[in-house]
């Protein structure tokens, strides 16, 4: 049998290479996992319930049957999900693959379904400490130092596209609104599925930030704090505002009529509980006006009060992080991307 625990620092380091399995309960995978990982439960969450109450109010060996109660009509399914997830051919060695296991601390879950995955014959790695030191790791990251630089630039101006474009030119990006599936304004959920919970979106972007060398330049968007309803982790944040600014300097006209192709289409009714959820903030006049040429078919002019309300408030944004010492104004033009791949080498 192969079977043996490693360190988290260890672990991490080959995600990429192997399948990973969390055997912890369906809810538990649900609120967060290790991005990558499939779920393979040994208890529903009903049966994790009565083996925790057993084990707190009774003694270890009543709650262990009754994990074997539970674990025993399971193992044939769950060595043959293994070998569906790893899409073995019939009569493939099992020696052949590795496979990452975790529960959530590393205990008696994970140690159950290693044993039986040994025992077939795979080779199995499971994580010391579980998912909770996994989750220490990635709060980790976000206390590191990293060499970033933001482009910024006022709503309109296609920051996401450029760096999507030089990230295929070899510029090192993290997508910050890709990873929390929100476009970061008060529209930027229309068309999108749920975002993620906040633990999973911060165990997403500390993988994304391990995977880059954090001496290296690594290209983010200037963002609020706040992506829809999730929070960019404080100590991170922290960094992002000390760090660089590219700024955009995009006309007010362009803008609009980016903006006008990117939304323009959208169901009118999303438009408007876009317009309503900021109603406090763009004010009751500029509300109307804009919800009446929304109303008529104006969606130009609806937009053109939208964009100079997001203007002043990105301005804000801007003198709030005392973000101008840091920067660096850069003019659309033809020559952009050649521009920013030389920051990118500074």
């Amino acid at each position: 049998m192969h079977y043996k625990s490693i360190a988290v620092e260890n672990f991490v380091g080959l995600l990429s290479q192997y399948l990973i399995v969390d055997v912890r309960s369906p809810g538990e995978f649900h609120h967060a996992h290790i991005p990558g990982a499939i779920s393979m439960p040994l208890f529903e969450d009903e049966e994790r319930a009565v083996v925790g109450t057993l084990y707190k109010q009774e003694s270890r060996e009543k709650a262990i049957k009754a994990g074997l109660d539970y674990f025993g009509p399971k193992m044939k399914n769950m060595v043959e999900q293994i070998e569906n997830a790893l899409g073995m051919k019939s009569g493939e060695s099992p020696a052949k693959f590795t496979i990452l296991i975790y529960c959530w601390r590393g205990g008696m879950r994970s140690g159950a379904v290693s044993w039986l995955l040994s025992m077939y014959g795979f080779e199995v790695l499971t994580l010391k400490g579980g998912y909770k030191a996994f989750r220490n790791w990635t709060l980790d990251q976000f206390e590191k130092t990293y060499n970033f630089k933001i482009l910024s630039g006022f709503t309109g101006s296609g920051k996401t596209e450029l760096l999507q474009k030089m990230q295929e030119k070899g510029a090192k990006v993290i997508d910050l609104e890709l990873i929390a599936n929100h476009k970061g304004s008060a529209f930027g959920h229309i068309g999108k599925g749920p975002q993620p919970s906040q633990e999973y979106f911060e165990n997403i972007l500390a993988l994304s930030l391990f995977y880059l060398d954090s001496s290296s330049c690594i290209w983010l968007e200037d963002e609020s704090r706040r992506i829809g309803h999730l929070n960019i982790p404080l100590a991170l944040w922290n960094t992002m505002s000390k760090s660089p600014v590219i700024l955009l300097n995009l006309p007010f006209d362009l803008r609009l009529n980016r903006i006008l192709a990117e939304y323009g289409d959208l169901e009118r009714e999303a438009l408007m509980h876009g317009i309503m959820r900021i109603q406090k903030r763009l004010g009751g006049l500029a509300t109307k006006q804009a919800i009446n040429y929304l109303l008529d078919g104006e969606i130009k002019s609806c937009f053109e009060i939208l964009l100079a309300y997001y203007d002043k408030y990105y301005q804000k944004h801007l003198e709030k992080n005392k973000l101008q010492s840091n920067i660096k104004q850069v003019d659309i033009g033809e020559h952009i991307m050649q521009e920013l791949l030389e920051i990118n080498q500074k």
